[in-house]
């Protein structure tokens, strides 16, 4: 069956209207899932007014329909964050029949508990306004902490990039794979890895004196000889993943790739990519990369827009998200 045949039998099995609509944060990524589910991206107009306040109309009708919103809150967050609570807002007083907010990079992820005295819990105020605003469900990829999906009292589902970046990483054919955590937090993640290649797993001993700012003190575990893959939910500064990868490094590790799902990609971390002993970066398009990540010739870009289509397929005909992860 052709692809072209294959949309066509999805949107006429439809037994209720669903409709895509993106905001500014992403709108290849959001484009990319409306042609895999065969379907146009919804008329949306989003502008501002002069003094910076964000406008949005909806130009089509949304009545009874299951509408998902794609819009990563990333760099501008405040602004993406922003528009996508006017879109929900606007798309319920529309009489849509459901709203699920697709949030490939969830913003204010890691503020997700008080890690000091009259500190905010961000992650829940985001979710709290998610609710306020009309959103029925959240889809969201590599939470930066689980434990969000609990702020949020609709349903939540979960996807991880791991289906798309095991294959491209088992297409380079590495001799001696051991998967590596960069820190204590993304232990299970990197098992995951390690038990989809057939890995040996090491741990990076992280000590963190400030946001932004970690120094790395020792590796547990062999690596000498391997050819690593640091696996990580993000790359913000990069300062993390570099130093891991030179401690890596002097302890013996033959190559070192970094496996990133979210290319935040702020203030220097660009430089010190190019600079470092890592060989590859593999990011995925959650986030848009700018222009000078796009002239980095180590980042690799792999799309899941294709995984957050068939979540959002699977959702619709009310079959099982989980077993894409199986």
């Amino acid at each position: 069956m052709t692809q072209s045949s294959q949309k066509s039998d999805f949107t006429d099995s439809l037994s209720r209207p669903i409709k895509v609509f993106s905001g500014t944060s992403n709108p290849d990524f959001a484009q990319e899932i409306a042609q895999c589910l065969g379907i146009e991206v919804g008329q949306a107009r989003v502008n501002r007014f002069s003094d910076g306040e964000i406008r949005v109309e909806i130009d089509e009708s949304v009545r009874g329909a299951d509408v998902y919103v794609i819009q990563s809150t990333s760099t501008p967050v405040n602004d993406n964050l922003m528009e996508m609570l006017i879109m929900f807002d606007a798309l319920k007083r529309a009489s849509a029949g459901s709203i699920s907010a697709v949030i490939p990079y969830f913003g204010y992820a890691r503020q997700d508990r008080k890690a000091a005295p009259r500190a905010p819990i961000s992650a829940r105020l985001v979710t709290d306004l998610i609710t306020a605003a009309g959103a029925d469900r959240i889809i969201s990829m590599e939470l930066h902490a689980g434990q969000i999906q609990g702020f949020f009292n609709g349903p939540v589902d979960h996807l991880y990039a791991s289906p798309i970046v095991t294959p491209h990483i088992k297409s380079l054919n590495l001799v001696n794979p051991i998967v590596v955590s960069p820190d204590a937090g993304g232990v299970e993640r990197a098992r995951t890895y390690a038990k989809h290649l057939n890995a040996s797993l090491a741990i990076v001993d992280k000590r963190r004196s400030a946001p932004n700012v970690a120094e790395v003190m020792n590796v547990i575990g062999d690596v000498h000889g391997g050819d690593v893959v640091l696996v990580d939910d993000m790359i913000d500064t990069a300062g993390t993943i570099c130093q891991a990868a030179k401690v890596l490094k002097e302890r013996g590790a033959h190559t070192v790739l970094a496996v990133s799902t979210h290319p935040v990609l702020s203030g220097p971390a660009i430089q010190r990519l190019s600079e470092s002993v890592i060989d590859q970066v593999i990011v995925t398009n959650t986030i848009p990369l700018n222009q000078d990540a796009k002239r980095c010739h180590k980042i690799k870009v792999l799309s899941v827009a294709p995984l957050f289509a068939e979540a959002i397929r699977r959702i619709h005909d009310l079959n099982s998200v989980s077993s894409l992860f199986d």
